[in-house]
């Protein structure tokens, strides 16, 4: 039976994530771990030597990748999250070590390998606009040595995690003893299991809860086309059926995303983003809301609703970045009376808006005061502030 939820209730407040935070979510990461590299420059000739842009540097920025922005996702949105990963007897591979202390809820259980080289995606931008990709990277598959080795260190995790998240981008990670190993003993321990595949092959994760492939993995899995509704739906349930999973979430980009469950609940979720900058990572951000979601409880159309409404919001981001917990409570409630408490900001979730707006090009202001009571020099002062600039952080100011 299908049943599609209607496109009103998406917009609706959840109280279960405004009440929670994600604060009691604990979930276990298992997969490939990159470091994002993001070069931002301006570009503004064209090279003497050949038909290519000069781009003019002006800053760097590094940060967890693959499976390591899932986990980061989740410690954004409030939870704790650990990760078990592969890495490089590198700078990469040590640069991804320190990234990952800089946070208490995000626990670590990397696996070093010598010779074995790091993942690493660097990107070039200028502006808003990607330029080019370079990677750095090994795919060969793990030798049974060190599968033995992180199998141990996922079992190790395993007990203090409510969810487990599989996050495969084929660098060599997840492999056929690995997964087996890792879903056994999660559905032993009565975890529930997602995988994020990259794999045609989703007979490999049979008996999770789980798989989220996006449309083209679909199609690629299943022979099938999955251009429309009826098409993923049909897509899907054979999918189901040839891989014994629970459920299917097909992310079906500007089609948004679309639930697929083998008791034949159909939930389709149309997208939310207003303005779309940069799609890196959105995946990451989708199975990290859903997983937290379902840590604390939530019903799977209900967490489903949340992961859509995070990948609005990421996407309006530039780079691999994350949603917060408050934002999240925003977007949900962006049609209720509660859209000025969206503009009220913790700290780490302001920095992260600045830096978005400074990478987008924004001109950035800041006033502060403490606006007991408003006045007309107040509103001179911010009209002010605000017409020599074009995004204004206005910091209040307490009695200390």
């Amino acid at each position: 039976m299908t049943q599609p939820n209607p496109p009103s209730s998406l917009s609706s407040p959840w109280s279960f994530a405004h009440s929670q935070n994600f604060a009691g979510a604990r979930v276990l990461c298992l997969g490939d771990v990159m470091l994002d590299r993001f070069v931002h420059g301006r570009i503004e000739r064209i090279s003497p030597e050949a038909p290519i842009p000069i781009m003019t540097i002006q800053k760097e920025t590094a940060m967890l990748g693959g499976a390591g922005n899932v986990a980061r996702n989740v410690v954004a949105l409030g939870g704790h999250a650990s990760l078990v990963a592969v890495v490089g007897d590198d700078d990469a591979g040590r640069e991804i070590t320190r990234l990952m202390a800089q946070s208490e809820r995000l626990g670590t259980a990397l696996v070093t390998v010598a010779g074995r080289v790091t993942t690493v995606k660097t990107r070039f931008v200028a502006g808003t606009h990607h330029m080019l990709r370079a990677d750095r990277e090994t795919v060969a598959q793990i030798d049974a040595t060190t599968a033995a080795r992180v199998f141990n260190a996922f079992r190790a995790e395993l007990e203090d995690c409510d969810v487990v998240v599989l996050s495969n981008y084929a660098k060599g990670v997840l492999t056929d003893q690995v997964l087996a190993g890792v879903i056994e003993a999660a559905r032993r321990a009565g975890k529930k299991i997602l995988a994020d595949p990259k794999r045609t092959k989703f007979e490999r994760y049979r008996g999770i809860d789980i798989l989220k492939p996006n449309a083209h993995e679909l199609a690629d899995a299943t022979g099938m086309p999955t251009d429309t509704d009826e098409q993923v739906v049909a897509a899907a349930r054979k999918a189901i059926a040839q891989a014994q999973v629970g459920a299917l979430l097909v992310t079906r980009s500007e089609r948004g995303m679309s639930l697929i469950e083998a008791s034949g609940r159909v939930t389709h979720a149309p997208t939310w983003a207003r303005e779309v900058y940069d799609v890196s990572g959105a995946g990451d951000t989708v199975i990290a809301t859903l997983a937290a979601s379902l840590a604390l409880g939530a019903d799977l159309a209900e967490a489903v609703k949340l992961a859509n409404a995070a990948a609005g919001v990421v996407v309006g981001k530039i780079g691999t970045s994350v949603v917060y917990a408050e934002e999240l409570n925003a977007a949900m409630q962006e049609s209720s009376m509660h859209q000025v408490e969206s503009k009220i900001l913790s700290l780490p979730r302001a920095l992260d808006e600045i830096a978005q707006w400074r990478n987008k090009g924004n001109r950035i202001g800041f006033t502060n005061g403490c606006f007991d009571l408003l006045h007309p020099g107040h509103i001179s002062l911010l009209g002010q502030a605000r017409g020599a600039c074009e995004r204004l952080v206005v910091g209040l100011n307490t009695d200390q």
